[in-house]
Order: C-alpha cells, then sequence, then structure tokens
C-alpha cells in the first residue's frame, strides 16, 4: 500500500510540475522583465501543430536577427489551439487572452505588442482604410511584411538599416 501511496504522489508531483504556466504569469514576467529592461512585451499565439508559427519563430530566432528582436523586446510565448490530443500542451488562460486582444478569429500566429506596464502599442491585424482587418500572422507578402515593419518601427528603436534586414530577411524566406 505505501508504495502504491508513494507511487501515486511522484505521478501526482510529475503532473504539476508538467503543467505550462498560466497566460497570466508568462505576461507578468513578461512586463517586469520588460520594464526592468526597458523594452516592450512581444507575445506571440501559437501552437504545435502551426507550421506559420515555427517559420516566424525560427526567422526572429536566426542568428542576425535575434539580437535586433532581443534588444528591443522581451518575448513571450502563448500555446494556443492545440489539437485535442495536445491540449496538455496550452497555458491555462491564453485562449481568454488571445479573445481580449481580438485575435480568436484570424487563426495564428497572432501577436501583439505592449509597453513594460501592458499598454496596448499594435498587433498583428492590418490596418486598412483606417480600420482593423485580417491578421497578417507570419508576414510573408510584401504588404504583410511592409505592416510588420511599421509596427517593429512604431514599437521599438530599431533603425532603417536593421528594418530593412529584417524586410529582406521574411520577404527572402517565402
Amino acid at each position: 500500500m505505501k508504495y502504491i501511496f508513494a507511487l501515486a504522489l511522484l505521478f501526482s508531483c510529475f503532473v504539476l510540475v508538467a503543467q505550462p504556466p498560466t497566460a497570466e504569469s508568462v505576461l507578468e514576467q513578461a512586463q517586469r522583465e520588460a520594464l526592468q529592461s526597458n523594452k516592450n512585451v512581444f507575445v506571440m499565439f501559437h501552437a504545435s501543430w502551426c507550421s506559420w508559427c515555427r517559420r516566424m519563430e525560427k526567422l526572429m530566432a536566426e542568428p542576425d536577427m535575434k539580437p535586433l528582436f532581443d534588444k528591443n523586446y522581451v518575448m513571450a510565448y502563448l500555446t494556443v489551439m492545440e489539437t485535442p490530443d495536445k491540449k496538455d500542451l496550452e497555458n491555462p488562460g491564453a485562449v481568454k487572452v488571445l479573445a481580449q486582444y481580438k485575435g480568436d478569429k484570424g487563426g495564428i500566429p497572432f501577436w501583439y505588442i505592449t509597453d513594460g506596464n501592458g499598454k496596448f502599442i499594435e498587433d498583428s491585424r492590418e490596418i486598412v482604410d483606417g480600420k482593423k482587418a485580417g491578421n497578417v500572422g507570419s508576414p510573408a507578402s510584401e504588404n504583410e511584411v511592409d505592416y510588420f515593419i511599421y509596427v517593429l518601427k512604431k514599437s521599438s528603436s530599431l533603425n532603417d538599416s536593421e528594418l530593412a534586414s529584417i524586410k529582406e530577411k521574411f520577404l527572402m524566406k517565402n
């Protein structure tokens, strides 16, 4: 009986450790770090099955790109919309945050940027005729990449040369 109890206790500890952090805790940590480092927070919603999510994450992590993003942003990733067999990968509360920022209708990746206090700066919903339109997600077309560059310019200290490098990288990887 002692062995069964010990195994059950060990298993429950493993399950508790393996659970992803809540969206609230991920965002709070990112905001604390952003305030301390005088950066903005770049929040990206993604899922394990999402090839466009992986594409964007990979591009932003390439050796010539990562320093540019790290210099200006604290990255926060929230997992949503997983397949039924991988629901345990989702950050509890992330779907609610996705809906709060109106990203629940346009697919993923969806991203938004705030300052360290959580004040909204911009998101991945392109502005068309003065109104928010579709989600550019992982920008690939000329228009999508131009919008991404507009957001980066608005929310960072990236200079024109750095922005041009990012634009080239995103367009080149189509």
